[in-house]
């Protein structure tokens, strides 16, 4: 019983502790920590929108996973700012097409968040920048191309403090990927959309910088 009741303590103080370690620096101002991490996606129906110039198109859909590099700083109590850097694809086959496609993107990202208890925080965020796009199609057409094209993203999630130097961040996030022409052999321009809902988890290693 001793026991219990001395864990229930701790277990109730972990808080107040985090608090004091996870927002402040030792002479009582905010910390500004610089962070670097990485993040797994799951794409969820990521969607290539192949649109053939004067002709019906089709939007493929595939199910795969994204990994990215994350390297970030909070700039006050409650918006930190991040750049992430991250590679995700999809394949399909319709029409007598195998269509493949690659995308390497680069985003700046903004998050606003709100802290509770020195350890969990909910946020929401936006990102814009660039990505590298590569698309190959095979079969009844044939053609490639490689473009770079602005790119947007939404985010909301939950950042847990596991300790005064390592979060696990989990979200959900909707990303344009921006779009890829492509032209036929016989000179058919093709326009293809890239959009998705993705699932993410991640870690990030804070210096206290």
């Amino acid at each position: 019983m001793k026991k219990t009741i001395a864990v229930m303590m701790a277990f109730c103080a972990l808080p107040a502790f985090a608090n004091y370690d996870y927002n402040y620096s030792y002479d009582g101002t905010p910390r500004r920590d610089t962070y670097v991490g990485f993040r797994v996606h799951k794409n969820e129906n990521i969607a290539f929108r192949f649109e053939p110039e004067n002709s019906e198109g089709t939007t493929l859909r595939d199910d795969g996973f994204g990994i990215g590099i994350n390297v970030g700083n909070r700039l006050t109590d409650n918006v930190k700012i991040e750049f992430e850097t991250a590679y995700t694809g999809g394949r399909a086959s319709k029409y007598g097409n195998d269509f493949e496609f690659n995308v390497w993107s680069n985003m700046l990202n903004v998050y606003v968040y709100k802290q509770f208890g020195g350890a969990v925080e909910p946020y929401g965020g936006f990102g814009i920048g660039i990505s590298g796009i590569w698309g190959n199609v095979d079969g009844a057409m044939n053609m490639s191309d490689s473009t770079a094209d602005m790119s947007w993203a939404a985010m909301i999630g939950v950042n847990f403090a596991l300790n005064t130097r390592i979060d696990l961040n989990i979200g959900l996030k909707y990303q344009n990927y921006g779009d890829i022409e492509m032209r036929t052999d016989d000179d058919v321009v093709t326009s293809t959309e890239i959009d998705g809902t993705e699932f993410y988890i991640g870690a990030v290693y804070k210096f206290g910088l």
